[in-house]
């Protein structure tokens, strides 16, 4: 749980001299790693830097809040809105960004299963990285596993996704990096991965289209060569719209 006090920042950096971010950002850079908005940095930040980057993002948000010319210290609907937003970005809908990826049993096929499998829908929610507003969809994905493919538990999916999404997002690059995932672990003969997504940034603002949805796909291995496995999993994925 982050629940630390937001005082806790403040004596952090009075001590310190350093915000807890510069030194997360410091470690990046002289590791010569990228921290562009939907990759994980779990690996560069130390136990109890989370709850101080909390900390530090709450202050800041309350500079936004103060510049947007919101009364925080007598409307009493927004007095606490900069931890509560604080507390969402870091904890929940960019906690993707923040910690390891969830533990994976894998298991080996030990039945030598190599028929299509399909899993889904899965539904995600993630932030457009272009104005932070929601995308909220669905995913499928198909395996075509192998006698070496490694097998994992069907929510494991479910939890893949979840992590990947956890991120500030592009719907195109979401899909790939879970695609890169799934076959990192489990190494099938083919893979195929579709998502169909609402995206806010266009309902909500914009063109304020609130029908519009995006579908995109990645299809790796067998079911990029081979037109008949590709066309048996398209048509198994229930109608979309």
């Amino acid at each position: 749980m982050l629940m630390k006090s937001h005082s806790t920042m403040n004596s952090v950096v009075a001590a310190e001299g350093t915000p807890v971010s510069v030194k997360i950002r410091e470690r990046l850079v002289a590791a010569r790693k990228r921290f562009h908005a939907n990759d994980n940095i779990a690996d560069f930040i130390e136990p109890g830097e989370l709850e101080l980057l909390l900390d530090e993002v709450e202050e800041k948000m309350k500079g936004v809040l103060s510049s947007l010319v919101i009364d925080v210290v007598h409307d009493h609907n927004t007095d606490e809105t900069a931890r509560r937003v604080a507390k969402l970005y870091v904890a929940e809908v960019f906690r993707g960004r923040y910690v390891s990826a969830p533990p994976i049993t894998e298991f080996p096929n030990a039945e030598h299963l190599n028929e299509l499998m399909i899993v889904g829908p899965i539904t995600v929610r993630s932030a457009c990285s272009h104005h932070l507003c929601p995308v909220i969809g669905q995913i499928w994905i198909g395996v075509l596993p192998n006698e070496h493919t490694n097998v994992i538990g069907l929510s494991k999916y479910a939890r893949l996704a979840e992590w990947v999404m956890g991120r500030p997002q592009i719907q195109e690059e979401a899909v790939v990096q879970l695609a890169d995932l799934i076959q990192q672990k489990t190494q099938p003969d083919g893979l195929a991965i579709v998502m169909e997504a609402t995206h806010f940034c266009m309902g909500w603002r914009g063109v304020k289209d609130m029908d519009s949805k995006m579908i995109n796909s990645v299809m790796r291995g067998s079911f990029l060569k081979d037109a008949n496995l590709r066309r048996e999993f398209l048509s198994l994925i229930p109608k979309k719209g």
